[in-house]
């Protein structure tokens, strides 16, 4: 099978095209539609040949392929193209052994990095592959990884990849939660994090002039921006230090926090730390970075297993939050 990153990525779109039984995909349709998933993967504008079409056809069609069901129906002067059989797809078609033995020499290469600092990660990706080739082999599966299927999104995260990689200036159509209707953001984009299963860009806001973080299940479109980049200056580790979640206000300094922790909750707590700074003598939490709303969240969501004892205005803020919320019931 081809191992063509730009085939496989026409593959995997003309078979969207040919699984679509709601829509007839004649060929200069199946030419915008290959084009406009590599464009948008590219963050660059890329075009399919129609010979080229023709070529992946009759490769998806033969046993070196996917052996795939395609057929051509006439309407009119015109062809359309669709599987014969609505429920077949390429994806999911099992594993060649070809692949599971490509796939296997990446687990014991990512097997060397596990004893190199910074790349705990590889531990989990590991467990996450290995599950997915046994579960191909048995059909059962005994692990599971904290996902949202649902998540919205997740489509920009390679292209937005792209133009940072590629340090170019990017247009965002975006729509915030506070928002009635969607605006445009030009944005030097620089870094890609996720927290609490989310995704967010963080980038510089080219009319407010400061780092801004956008979600990515807020975006409604991409577009290439001809403002100049303005050249990253900000160490993301040192960024993210001193805060919980993705929220930097700037203008807030570093404070101490002390919260008093329940006996049931203390060992959850001292096995599992909540930030770099945490000290906790008896029952006492203590941290030293920034409030925000992540931080807030993270609280309330402990219950009465938290109490919050300093700074002043944290524990008003708490108050005034589970006040609104009790009013609710």
């Amino acid at each position: 099978m081809a191992t063509n990153k730009n085939a496989q990525l026409r593959y995997k779109a003309l078979d969207q095209c040919f699984s679509n039984f709601y829509k007839k995909f004649y060929i200069n349709d199946l030419i915008e539609f290959c084009s406009n998933v590599l464009s948008e993967h590219y963050a660059k504008s890329m075009s399919v040949s129609r010979r080229q079409i023709f070529d992946d056809i009759d490769f998806m069609k033969s046993e070196a392929g996917f052996e795939a069901p395609i057929e051509s129906y006439k309407d009119g002067r015109k062809v359309y193209y669709r599987y014969e059989n609505s429920d077949f797809s390429i994806l999911k078609k099992p594993l060649t052994s070809t692949e599971l033995n490509t796939i296997n020499e990446a687990l014991e290469t990512l097997s060397r990095m596990n004893s190199l600092p910074g790349f705990d990660w590889v531990n989990s990706l590991q467990t996450k592959l290995k599950s997915g080739l046994d579960l191909d082999k048995n059909q059962r599966q005994i692990i599971s990884f904290e996902e949202n299927e649902f998540l919205k999104g997740l489509e920009y995260l390679n292209i937005l990849y792209q133009y940072i990689s590629k340090n170019q200036c990017v247009e965002i159509f975006y729509k915030s939660f506070k928002s009635e209707k969607g605006e445009a953001i030009v944005i030097s984009p620089y870094y890609l994090k996720q927290y609490n299963n989310r995704w967010f860009l963080f980038g510089w806001n080219h009319h407010f002039g400061k780092i801004q973080n956008l979600a990515l299940d807020r975006i409604l479109k991409i577009d290439d921006s001809k403002e100049k980049i303005i050249a990253n200056t900000t160490d993301f580790n040192e960024y993210f230090e001193d805060i919980i979640g993705v929220t930097n206000d700037k203008t807030i300094e570093i404070q101490k926090i002390k919260i008093q922790l329940s006996n049931n909750i203390l060992p959850y707590i001292s096995s599992k730390p909540i930030h770099g700074s945490q000290k906790i003598s008896e029952n006492i939490l203590t941290l030293e970075l920034k409030p925000n709303y992540e931080l807030e969240a993270l609280i309330l969501s402990f219950g009465e297993n938290f109490k919050v004892l300093e700074p002043q205005n944290l524990v008003e803020k708490i108050k005034e939050r589970v006040e609104k919320a009790s009013n609710f019931y």
